[in-house]
């Protein structure tokens, strides 16, 4: 594994989107078994970030945002392969720097295993979790679409 500089860009042309849903529907936790349909409508309705090692994409980040007041930060990753360089923090850096990012009144994500990563970027718990809510439906993508 090569210690090389991870690249980090925008252009949705450029992303491997074969790649992103296999890893999202087969290793990422937080959404086994999402559609390849849903994982292009989230890329077309997202700012994405893609890594790359020698033209290879190894990473991906997406943020739903306005560009204005509220952003939220979603699937992550980096390949396991290519884990333990600093990839993830390179990654992250590129998306908390982007332009159309900087002024956000607020900016969420959910994780369950990198508080840490996330934590050197400003991120904390929230400061009035009483005043958040979710809805929350973990079984979307195993039920047969268009049945309850």
């Amino acid at each position: 594994m090569s210690d090389a500089a991870l690249h980090v860009s925008t252009d949705k042309d450029a992303l491997d989107v074969e790649q992103i849903h296999r890893f999202l529907a087969t290793e990422a936790y937080w959404c086994r078994g999402i559609p390849r349909t849903t994982v292009e409508q989230a890329i077309a309705g997202s700012l994405c970030f893609g890594g790359y090692l020698d033209g290879a994409q190894v990473a991906f980040a997406r943020v739903v945002t306005d560009g204005a007041t509220f952003g939220y930060l979603a699937d992550v990753f980096v390949l396991p392969e290519h884990r333990g360089h600093g990839h993830a923090k390179t990654l992250v850096a590129a998306v908390m720097a982007h332009q159309q990012l900087q002024g956000l009144r607020r900016f969420n994500l959910a994780t369950s295993d990198a508080h840490g990563l996330y934590a050197r970027f400003g991120f904390t718990a929230p400061a009035r979790p009483q005043n958040m809510m979710e809805r929350l439906d973990p079984d979307v993508y195993t039920r047969t679409p268009g049945r309850p």
